[in-house]
């Protein structure tokens, strides 16, 4: 009975107390041994705290316990750390005060004895009790705004006469909206006008009247609504209609009177905070008829310009530069239209004024785009064009600009795209020494980038001029169907087998090329010139590179040097004609005219005819042959450095073996330049 009434004095005096049990050391109160442990730990219910209070503390003392302790946390955070001996008006007084849980925490004790103990110590022992959390008075964040009444376990929150609380069933505020629906005529104001207004105000007045009216509001002297220094409002008043919110407004200068809302329903919101003792606000509404506004639309302007204008009034809406009108009915680009002022203080029609906006623009083959401003295409938005390889070159400027017409004009002002071109007659490799086709020494790779092969049905040559079209002469590839041709570039190996052939798609011949009978030996190689395309772009390199077309009627210069290529005859010892392996190139002058027009014979005795679209070239045992026909001949001659033009394609002439590649040689070629056009012509429209 003596212990039991000891205990009851050592009780909290909480008349929600309540005693939980013991809590000691191992052996007590004996004496603990060495290694000894303890781990124990209590949680609260929510709104409630547990607490500790020890009666007896008996431990081996040491520099910061660091042998034997008893260490407290409470949800995890250590608030005590306890070892020696300590009386029990210590304990009371200076120690169990810390000893408690956060409301609904845990609480956990620790203890442990090192190897050995120099002494007899008898250990610990408590008591761990659960109390109730008293939130109103404790907890200054019990977010009640008024009252606060705890019970065990939480607590509630009440109002003063007149207030009530809020769905958060913590904070007290006024009834205060009021929906004034039909009234032309009225007042409102604060709750308590002309006294303070309540704390934690929110209100809402809601003021509805027919369409053709609008409401004006008159504010009365003494407009009083809290304001921070720095002239932010803490409590405000806010105007609400159905295209604008007018406000806030607070401090001591009201909203103008009138204030014209322009609109026939209102809302007016008045909030306010839990502190400050100021007046708030009156007004007065009443209605009149409807006005329509200056602004039609955003980024536009009207004429004629008036503050407002009365139903029947017409003006001229216009958009701002570099804006258009949205309307569905129209496809092209308007940037004004005529709008009349309603009964409803509308105007019709209203359109909006939009930016502006290019689209992305047409990119042509082989170019790359980048918009400068993100993916914005709009108005005074920027976007470069890029060529996708270095064998190309960008044919216009290369930085644009959308205009206020939706249209891209270059930073110079001309519409129109840019275009990526091939590199031309630009080998990456010129040649330094002068080999020949009778006999000479074959090409370096990349020296001749332009030169194409035909393999079948007939041998011969041609021309790359871009990424999808070749040239050569008519007679070459007369009568065969283009996916009967077999035809190579990129290589001076004529035999390799590790290049795949060009696929074409189409054969075009000069159309006023013209064969021999049959029964006859050509002897009119007039036009002698078609075109090859490919059925899909080859992929430019250092070995395959087009060729550049020559300026139209040019002309052809007696002594000009050129250089003529391909995979025809040549001579072996002086006297034996093989088909050669490697390309083979040459550098020959042009002849005179009066040379040119002396021309051969055929076999049969019938002289050659000689045109204004040909021209000779050749030199001492220097010629094209046999299986160069439909070649290149390229001025200025390539160790001259490019670009390098074709100026002529192979064609006919005296038999180039004859004299087994000694003495004059004189070939024909094709004239280039007066075909620009019709090249030009025929590759735009296929």
């Amino acid at each position: 009975m003596l212990r039991l009434s000891l205990l009851l004095l050592l009780l909290p005096c909480s008349s929600y107390s309540m005693l939980l049990g013991w809590v000691e050391s191992p052996g007590y109160p004996m004496r603990y041994l060495p290694h000894a442990s303890l781990n124990w730990s209590r949680c609260a219910p929510k709104g409630q705290t547990i607490s500790i209070r020890l009666i007896h503390l008996d431990l081996e003392n040491s520099q910061d316990c660091e042998n034997d302790a008893v260490k407290i946390l409470s949800n995890g955070n250590r608030i005590a750390v306890l070892c020696g001996k300590k009386e029990y008006e210590e304990l009371q007084d200076i120690v169990n005060p810390l000893l408690f849980s956060s409301p609904g925490g845990c609480l956990t004790l620790l203890f442990h004895s090192d190897y050995s103990n120099t002494k007899r110590h008898t250990g610990f022992k408590g008591f761990y009790t659960l109390q109730d959390f008293n939130e109103c008075e404790d907890d200054p964040n019990n977010e009640c705004t008024q009252f606060c009444h705890n019970f065990i376990g939480g607590y509630r929150c009440s109002c003063r006469h007149g207030y009530h609380l809020a769905q958060d069933k913590h904070t007290c505020t006024v009834n205060c909206a009021k929906d004034l629906s039909g009234l032309k005529r009225g007042d409102i104001s604060s709750p308590s006008w002309p006294e303070s207004y309540a704390e934690h105000a929110n209100c809402k007045y809601t003021l509805s009247v027919e369409e053709n009216l609008q409401l004006e509001l008159h504010f009365s002297e003494g407009f009083d609504v809290e304001q921070r220094p720095d002239g932010h409002c803490v409590d405000e008043l806010r105007i609400e209609t159905h295209s604008e919110t007018l406000g806030p407004f607070c401090g001591n200068k009201p909203p103008p009177s009138p204030l014209l809302t322009y609109s026939s329903h209102v809302q007016i919101h008045f909030t306010s905070d839990g502190f400050g003792t100021n007046k708030g606000f009156n007004l007065n509404f009443k209605t009149r008829d409807k006005v329509c506004r200056s602004v039609v639309t955003s980024n536009s302007k009207v004429t004629p310009l008036k503050q407002e204008y009365h139903r029947g009034e017409s003006v001229t809406v216009t958009c701002d530069l570099g804006y258009e009108v949205n309307s569905e009915e129209n496809e092209a680009i308007l940037t004004q239209y005529e709008t009349t002022c309603q009964s409803t203080g509308v105007w019709a029609p209203s359109y909006p004024c939009e930016i502006v906006d290019c689209g992305l623009p047409y990119i042509g083959a082989n170019s790359i785009l980048q918009v400068v401003d993100g993916q914005n295409t709009k108005y005074n938005s920027q976007i470069k064009f890029y060529c996708s390889s270095e064998y190309y070159t960008l044919d216009g400027n290369d930085t644009y600009t959308c205009n206020a017409n939706g249209e891209w004009t270059s930073v110079d002002g001309n519409a129109g795209m840019p275009k990526c071109n091939e590199v031309c007659g630009m080998p990456e490799t010129d040649p330094t020494t002068t080999g020949r086709i009778l006999g000479g020494s074959k090409a370096k790779p990349g020296e001749i980038p332009w030169q194409l092969l035909i393999k079948s049905p007939k041998r011969g040559g041609a021309s790359l001029i871009n990424d999808q079209w070749a040239v050569t002469a008519a007679h070459v590839v007369e009568g065969i169907r283009a996916d009967f041709l077999e035809l190579y570039g990129g290589l001076i190996d004529g035999q390799s087998a590790n290049i795949s052939p060009i696929r074409i798609t189409k054969i075009i011949t000069h159309p006023s090329y013209s064969t021999a009978p049959p029964s006859k030996t050509q002897t009119n190689f007039d036009n002698d010139i078609a075109l090859i395309k490919f059925t899909s772009k080859v992929k430019l390199g250092p070995n395959l590179l087009p060729v550049c077309l020559p300026e139209v009627n040019r002309g052809v210069s007696e002594n000009e040097q050129g250089t003529v290529s391909g995979w025809g005859a040549t001579i072996v010892n002086d006297r034996e004609r093989i088909k050669t392996k490697f390309l083979q190139y040459v550098h020959i002058p042009v002849y005179s005219l009066a040379e040119c027009m002396n021309t051969p014979y055929t076999p049969s005795n019938e002289a050659m005819t000689f045109t204004n679209n040909m021209f000779c070239a050749g030199g001492e045992g220097m010629d094209s042959c046999h299986g160069d026909s439909g070649g290149p001949f390229v001025s200025p001659f390539l160790s001259s450095g490019g670009p390098h033009y074709l100026i002529g394609i192979v064609s006919w002439g005296s038999n180039c073996l004859e004299g087994a590649g000694k003495g004059k040689k004189k070939g024909y070629y094709t004239k280039v330049d007066n075909y620009v056009n019709w090249i030009k012509k025929t590759i735009n429209e296929n």
